[in-house]
């Protein structure tokens, strides 16, 4: 207890233990160091202890969050920043899930995952749209996803070829190059 009225303030020696104001700038320095340790504790213990409130789910969510990553092998070069995953590989984020037999990773040294190349025949799928290639990249610091090699989009009954699509991640927005297919039309 000494040491925190000798923080806040000098110690009355009237012996009821109440600090005493310091005068001027120095008794504000103290106070503000008082306020940001509180603040700081206060954040910490709410963001790392306590339960949190349930919150609504958005309808697509794959700009928060880590990439899940499941394959049957990995191989990695923390030198260089590059990963291979291989077998069934699977990456998910969010709303989006990428399956296909190779995916070749690259990360910066913290490790946050920047980029990703899919090949061996692509099965993707974001929000409802779902995509088969060759070949995928996916580029999360733009937040896109681009199926490459004769792509072939589907959802629910309408489906388009193209030579390449790519699918901004944030809202689903699709564009194609090269396209034919078929968009269904209701009966009247």
């Amino acid at each position: 207890m000494r040491r925190v009225l000798s923080f806040l303030g000098r110690r009355d020696r009237s012996g009821l233990g109440q600090p005493k104001p310091l005068a001027g700038a120095r008794a504000r320095a103290p106070n503000r160091l008082l306020i940001g340790a509180v603040a700081l504790a206060s954040l910490l213990v709410s963001t790392s202890f306590a339960p949190q409130e349930a919150a609504a789910e958005p309808l697509l969510d794959v700009a928060k969050g880590d990439v899940n990553v499941q394959a049957d092998k990995l191989e990695v070069d923390v030198a260089t920043g590059i990963a291979v995953l291989t077998g069934q590989v699977l990456l998910q984020k969010g709303d989006m899930s990428v399956k296909c037999p190779k995916v070749e990773l690259k990360f910066d040294t913290s490790p946050h995952l920047n980029w990703a190349k899919g090949s061996g025949g692509v099965v993707a799928d974001v929000r409802g749209v779902h995509g088969e290639a060759p070949e995928v990249e996916l580029d999360l610091k733009k937040q896109v996803l681009e199926l490459r090699g004769g792509v072939k989009l589907s959802r629910g009954q309408g489906w388009i070829q193209a030579d390449k699509a790519t699918i901004e991640l944030a809202t689903a927005r699709v564009t194609a190059t090269q396209v034919k297919g078929s968009i269904p039309v209701p009966k009247p």
